[in-house]
């Protein structure tokens, strides 16, 4: 293995296996959607195993995320990322061969240990193998367009495999790049670790894992069933007693895992908030799009997945190009416009989406979108990396990575919460239907349920006449519960842009190393004999 040094020589090519190990976890949910009707049919899954597929893997994904960053931080990054690699690979496989709906969320969710492990390790590596903040700028700038394109072209790829080679081919794809990442990872890329960790913050650990794995469990479920739910309000409980603690425990604790001061950093707290509600409109956006193009516009999951492919690609261009500006500008005014952009492009989508809107239309907002999201996207992660000191690399990248698992998961639920509650409200116009005595109550039960489920009971219905007008009308009310979720999300991201114009600084407030150092000695217990002073104005000028 070549040496750190000769390494660090050839960082660029050590970014090429980061973003292969990157892009398996992007890819991941994305070619998965695609495959569920597959697995529903050659499986048996119901629609709640289904989520239940996609969801365990966000559960633990998320659940895991700090405590990854912190093993990172204390064990080495490049360590780290190898073995999520390994647990990834050996996940996929298991999904690939599975032989039941079980078994496949089981593996589901042993895959998000290794993808908690991984997605952390690539940002924090990237922080110390790229020491001038300029070079940092556009190695973030890629690893933001990475995960960008990874988001993109899955749909495309999951469609193709899915109708070439069956739903078992979405996982097998992961193995080769899993061994592309770990064998270009293994020479390419430097280990790093804090140096001065102290010992492990276990109950710190112990807290943040059921805290979140509670408030990520609650928000899924509200998505599936209501907000006001006995088990999301027992869930939501849980969370903000277990969170509270952990927030407490983590502002006194000497070895804390997430030091509380970081969040007295805006450039820190108000560029996390911005990348949450950056992927609140993303995962929203994205979760109606291939529904809204496969059961309206009745394209197949491979002519779906290619009409979603542009949002990736002005992304890239947009991320690329926010490096320039954010430097002309600023971060605060860099941030602040993408959202203002992706917020318009929500504005745009609520009043133009109809069940026949030509492609040409829905392709301005998809510009709006990817420049919004790519503009506001590595900024904010370069302010969060850079507010954090070097040494904590691995923790400030988990709480990047957090917050976006957060605001996808939050994206998915309210927005789809709306969608649902005025699809409800629309399709009850069926029960005035000449027809309606004629359809079986479990037949009406399964329209209500969602307009996969209209278009199957529709497929069944004898009379033509009939089965259009309940495509027709499922379409509609699908339709305008899109829309309106939409318009809310674009309310939103208007508000999350003033918030940003508020409190995200104009440059990168960075870490005060000397306050850290001073920290982590005083926290350092020291023999009698040999007092620990703080360091002297000449040594502090000499480090």
């Amino acid at each position: 293995m070549a040496t750190e040094s000769k390494v660090n020589e050839k960082r660029w090519i050590g970014m090429i296996f980061i973003s292969i190990s990157l892009i398996v976890i992007s890819l991941d949910n994305t070619v998965l959607n695609v495959a569920l009707p597959s697995i529903s049919r050659e499986l048996g899954a119901s629609a709640s195993e289904l989520q239940w597929i996609i969801d365990a893997y966000i559960l633990v994904f998320a659940a895991l995320l700090l405590t990854m960053g912190s093993l990172g931080d204390r064990n080495g990054r490049k360590r780290l990322l190898q073995i999520g690699l390994i647990i990834f690979g050996i996940g996929s496989l298991g999904a690939a061969v599975a032989s039941s709906t079980g078994m496949l969320i089981a593996t589901r969710a042993f895959t998000g240990i290794g993808a908690a492990a991984i997605m952390p390790a690539t940002l924090s590596i990237i922080t110390n193998m790229f020491s001038d903040p300029k070079e940092r700028t556009k190695a973030i700038a890629v690893w933001a367009a990475t995960f960008g394109l990874g988001v993109g072209i899955g749909p495309v790829i999951g469609g193709w495999l899915v109708e070439s080679y069956g739903w078992n081919a979405v996982f097998f794809i992961n193995l080769p790049i899993v061994v592309i990442a770990l064998a270009g990872g293994y020479f390419f890329l430097p280990e790093s670790f804090d140096k001065e960790a102290l010992k492990a913050d276990v109950p710190g650990v112990l807290l943040s894992i059921v805290g979140l794995f509670a408030l990520v469990y609650g928000i899924i479920e509200a998505g599936m069933s209501s907000w006001t739910d006995g088990t999301v309000l027992i869930a939501f409980g849980i969370a903000a007693i277990f969170l509270g603690a952990f927030a407490i425990w983590e502002s006194r604790a000497p070895n804390a895992m997430l030091p509380m001061r970081f969040f007295k950093n805006m450039s820190f707290t108000g560029a996390n908030t911005a990348i949450a509600l950056v992927f609140f409109g993303m995962m929203g956006s994205m979760f109606f799009f291939s529904q809204y193009f496969q059961s309206v516009q009745g394209l197949t999951a491979f002519e779906a997945g290619l009409r979603v492919l542009p949002i990736s690609l002005f992304l890239i261009v947009a991320a690329g190009a926010s490096t320039r500006l954010s430097a002309r500008f600023g971060i605060k005014l860099t941030v602040g416009f993408g959202i203002l952009f992706a917020a318009a492009a929500m504005l745009y989508f609520s009043q133009v989406i109809a069940v026949d809107t030509p492609y040409s239309v829905i392709l301005v907002g998809y510009l709006l979108l990817g420049i919004g999201m790519g503009t506001a996207m590595t900024p904010a992660t370069d302010s969060i990396m850079g507010s954090v000191p070097a040494v904590k690399a691995g923790i400030g990248s988990a709480m990047n990575d957090t917050t976006r698992q957060l605001g996808g998961a939050m994206g998915v639920a309210i927005l789809g919460t709306v969608m649902n509650s005025v699809y409800l409200s629309e399709i009850t116009s069926l029960e005035q239907a000449p027809f309606f005595s004629q359809l079986p109550e479990q037949a009406y039960a399964v329209i209500q349920s969602s307009i996969q489920g209209a278009l199957i009971v529709a497929k069944q219905v004898p009379v033509p006449q009939i089965a259009q007008v309940i495509t027709d009308t499922a379409g509609e009310a699908f339709v305008l519960g899109m829309t309106q979720a939409m318009f809310i999300a674009s309310l939103i991201m208007f508000a999350a842009a003033l918030v940003t114009f508020a409190i995200l600084p104009t440059r990168i407030q960075r870490a005060d190393k000397i306050a850290d150092e001073v920290e982590s000695v005083e926290a350092v217990e020291t023999p009698e004999s040999m007092p620990t002073p703080l360091p002297s104005p000449s040594a502090a000028a000499a480090d």
